[in-house]
C-alpha cells in the first residue's frame, strides 16, 4: 500500500516499532497481562470493576500524554502504553458484560462496528492504514484508538467463543493460535500486509487472554495453577527484559530497517 505524505505540519520519526518477532512476543505478553492483572486488581485485591477501570484509565491517559509528546519510538513508553491499554480494553468489555449485563455477542458487534468506523475515518483522512507511517499526531491518535478498540473487540470475541464452546483454558488457546497461523499463511501467499497485520493484532488478544487463563487457573480446573498474581509477575518481568533488550540493541526501530533496505539496494546496484 502506498504511503502518502503526511498532511500535518508536525512530522516525526515513526512512532511505532518494526513488526518483528519481538513485536509479536511482547504483544502476546501484554494481552496476557491485560487479562491477569485486571483480574488480580479487580477481584483478588477487591478494588472492584469501576475503581479498577478508573485507576488504569488515568494511568493510560498519563502515559499516552508522554507518548504523544515524543518525536520518535521509545520502547519503554510505547510498550507501557500497550500494557495499560490492554488492561483498559479488557475492562471495557468486562464493564459491559458484568456491570450492565450486555451480552457478549452484542459487545462483539458493537466493537466490530466501532473498529470499522475508526478504520474508515482513518483511511478517508490519511489514505493509509499502515503502521509504518505513524509520523504525525493525527495518525498516532488513530493508531492508539484502533489499538484500544482491538483489545476490547478481542476480549469480547474471545469470551463469547468460550461461552459458546465451554472449552477449558488449555484447549481454548488452540482456536486463536490456529487462526493466527491461517492469517500468517495468507500473508505468505500474497494477502494484503496491512489487513493481515490488523487481523493478527486482533487475534493475539484472545490468544494472550486464553494463555493467561490457563496459567492462572487452578490445576484441578486444567490450568497451571500460577494464579493471577504469579502470571502477571512472570509476564511483566518478561516484557521488561525484552523491552530493555530492544532499548539497548534498537533491533525493532523502523529506521534501522530502512537503513538495511537502503544498504541492500546499494549493494545490488553495485553488483549489477
Amino acid at each position: 500500500m502506498t504511503t502518502l505524505a503526511p498532511r500535518s505540519s508536525r512530522a516525526m520519526l515513526n512512532k511505532v516499532p518494526e513488526v518483528t518477532v519481538y513485536f509479536w512476543v511482547i504483544k502476546i505478553l501484554c494481552t496476557t497481562v491485560g487479562e491477569s492483572f485486571a483480574d488480580y486488581i479487580n477481584e483478588t485485591l477487591g478494588f472492584g470493576l469501576v475503581n479498577t477501570t478508573l485507576v488504569f484509565s488515568v494511568a493510560l491517559v498519563a502515559v499516552l500524554v508522554v507518548q504523544f509528546r515524543l518525536k520518535q519510538y521509545v520502547p519503554a513508553v510505547y510498550w507501557l502504553a500497550v500494557v495499560l491499554i490492554s488492561v483498559v480494553g479488557t475492562l471495557l468489555t468486562d464493564n459491559l458484560t458484568d456491570a450492565t449485563g450486555v451480552p457478549l455477542w452484542v459487545s462483539s458487534l458493537v466493537f466490530a462496528v466501532a473498529l470499522a468506523v475508526v478504520f474508515g475515518i482513518w483511511y478517508a483522512r490519511e489514505r493509509t492504514l499502515s503502521i509504518h507511517s505513524i509520523v504525525t499526531t493525527p495518525r498516532e491518535a488513530f493508531y492508539w484508538l484502533t489499538v484500544l478498540v482491538t483489545f476490547a473487540l478481542g476480549t469480547a470475541v474471545g469470551d463469547w467463543t468460550l461461552e459458546l464452546t465451554g472449552w477449558s483454558a488449555g484447549v481454548s488457546v488452540l482456536l486463536p493460535l490456529g487462526l493466527i497461523a491461517a492469517v500468517f499463511a495468507a500473508w505468505k501467499l500474497g494477502a494484503g500486509p496491512v489487513l493481515c497485520f490488523w487481523l493478527a493484532y486482533i487475534l493475539t488478544r484472545p490468544l494472550g487472554a486464553n494463555i493467561g487463563d490457563f496459567l492462572a487457573s487452578a490445576r484441578d480446573e486444567g490450568g497451571a495453577g500460577l494464579g493471577t498474581l504469579g502470571t502477571s509477575v512472570l509476564f511483566l518481568g518478561t516484557i521488561l527484559a525484552v523491552v530493555v533488550y530492544l532499548s539497548v540493541t534498537h533491533k525493532d526501530r523502523t529506521e534501522r530497517a530502512a537503513i538495511r533496505s537502503e544498504q541492500a539496494a546499494t549493494v545490488g546496484d553495485r553488483q549489477a
